[in-house]
């Protein structure tokens, strides 16, 4: 019970509902990809379904032919279109004679399009999102030679030789302007020196070969990060240690257990090592040092939020795009995100990363937001989420969209259509193959979710 209890419910809660309206955006344009095509060539549909459904629905309408419906397990929806094998398996329907309103005894061009609709419409919704966001907040980063404290290192980033307060001079000779590009350079094209400067002195850093795998097993993507100047509370959670014990927005964390916290680094760090024990806190209250005891659980949390202003700190880049701009920009975005996941899926399948340990499922994704509502973050995971499933549901694979066109295209090459037995077998193999690879990632995050808990 006090594990359950340690748990931030609140951040919980707001992590799960943008999850679930991300997801549920992202999953409705999909299947509307194959829905409205569908429809443009007249074939019936049977069901149009956001979350599958076995054995019964949350809620359900029918509207002329189609039953509109919310399943109630959250991986993903479908729409059964009538003459098609799918995820439904309706092996009945397949044993009677075509009709003219069903999917196979439309042309093969025709079912290309309905098949490759969803897919279609992720690509197009990722790269609207990219260019909106673009056209609305613009772009923003503190330049990688404006570092003026240097780089935070965490204790992976230590096991090569970096230190906090290092200065970023390049990856392989070559300068970085976007700092949050760096780590891909070492997981995806094999980075093999990291140059710095420490204490104005040029230095090189190697990059072992087995590092990129760490990244990605550790998922420790942040393993350098901007070094940040400690800042007052910008507010604090009632509920959590920190509201207990009546810190205030304002108050500035000096001390934690009589260490000094002078970067925001160090607080993060000191309060990983408090997980489940008692911390005095040094407090800067205006004119006022007051001392304070919180019991932390074993989530490490304190409890309070701060926003620090980057553009007092450092010299930030500042971008800003006309409605116009953003389209091209929002592009580039939408090919670099793309080429970045596919050299990711590339590196799975190499002997450098542990499927089991950078695998996840929905529990995994739904972290990934933050645990305050924040609509820039949610609508570049919203986009970025978009992209992924373009991009998975093109692979050739039985099951997926991309099996499907894989067939078709064949079909249209070769004038031979497959069986719709062949079909049926196909289709079933895909499925237990998905199925069991989601299974298995779902297992993976509970035992990572228990062994976080206990």
């Amino acid at each position: 019970m006090s594990t359950l209890l340690a748990i931030d419910w609140t951040a919980t809660a707001v992590k799960a509902g943008q999850f679930v309206l991300s997801f549920s955006i992202i999953v409705v344009l999909h299947e509307m990809g194959h829905f409205l095509p569908a429809k443009w060539f007249k074939c019936r549909v049977e069901k149009f379904y956001l979350f599958f459904n076995p054995w019964f629905s949350l809620f359900k309408k029918k509207v002329g032919e189609t039953e509109y419906g919310l399943g109630w397990v959250p991986f993903g929806g479908y729409v059964k279109i009538s003459g098609m094998v799918d995820e439904s398996m309706d092996k009945e329907q397949m044993k009677q004679p075509p009709q003219p309103w069903e999917f196979r005894s439309k042309p093969a061009w025709q079912r290309l399009i309905i098949m490759v609709g969803g897919v279609v419409v992720n690509l197009i919704l990722g790269f609207i999102i990219y260019a909106m966001m673009l056209w609305y907040w613009g772009e923003s980063y503190v330049p990688t030679n404006k570092f003026t404290y240097g780089i935070a290192t965490d204790s992976l980033a230590q096991s090569i030789g970096l230190r906090d307060g290092d200065k970023m001079t390049g990856v392989d000779g070559k300068y970085i302007d976007k700092f949050r590009k760096i780590p891909l350079e070492v997981i995806l094209k094999d980075a093999k020196t990291f140059n710095i400067e420490r204490d104005g002195q040029p230095m090189n850093i190697a990059i072992p070969d087995d590092f990129a795998g760490k990244l990605v097993s550790y998922k420790a993507i942040n393993f350098i990060d901007l070094r940040v100047p400690n800042t007052p509370i910008d507010s604090v959670g009632p509920e959590n240690p920190a509201g207990k014990i009546g810190l205030q927005k304002g108050d500035k964390i000096v001390s934690i257990n009589n260490t000094p916290i002078v970067y925001y680094q160090d607080y993060l760090r000191m309060m990983k090592q408090s997980k489940g024990k008692s911390i005095a806190l040094g407090i800067q209250r205006g004119k006022d040092t007051l001392s304070k005891t919180a019991a932390i659980g074993n989530d490490g949390i304190l409890g309070i939020y701060v926003q620090p202003d980057l553009n007092k700190m450092f010299e930030v880049k500042n971008i800003e795009y006309s409605f116009f701009q953003s389209f091209p920009a929002g592009y580039r975005k939408s090919v670099e995100t793309l080429e970045s996941y596919w050299l990711q899926l590339k590196l799975l399948f190499s002997k450098k990363v542990k499927t089991s340990e950078s695998l996840g499922s929905v529990i995994s994704i739904g972290k990934m937001f933050p645990s305050r509502w924040d609509w820039e973050s949610f609508w570049g995971l919203t986009a970025f989420f978009s992209l992924v499933l373009a991009l998975m549901n093109i692979l050739p694979i039985p099951a997926l969209d991309g099996g499907h066109a894989l067939f078709t295209l064949i079909e249209m090459i070769t004038g031979r259509k497959p069986s719709d037995k062949f079909m049926e077998y196909a289709q079933m193999v895909g499925m237990i193959l998905l199925l069991g690879l989601m299974a298995y990632a779902l297992g993976l995050d509970i035992f990572r979710v228990v062994k976080d808990l206990f």
